[in-house]
């Protein structure tokens, strides 16, 4: 019997996935289904220390936000 992916959570899907590597239509639905959920905003990489400092400061504002929720 083939697994149902669309009926899987985020969170079964990513377990199917590791505890199955091989499986190619496995991996495919988990790579589908995280990057259409993915934001398709883009961001240039930092060219300076600065910029690398502005980059942490921002990354540690959004984990604090993603604890609160």
């Amino acid at each position: 019997m083939k697994p149902d992916f669309s009926s899987m959570t985020k969170t079964e899907l990513r377990a199917f996935v590791i505890a199955h590597p091989d499986n190619k239509a496995a991996f495919r639905a988990f790579v589908d289904r995280f990057t259409s959920e993915a934001s398709p905003e883009t961001f240039d990489i930092p060219k300076s220390n600065v910029e690398i400092e502005e980059v942490e400061i921002l990354i540690r504002q959004k984990l604090e936000q993603l604890k609160m929720t």
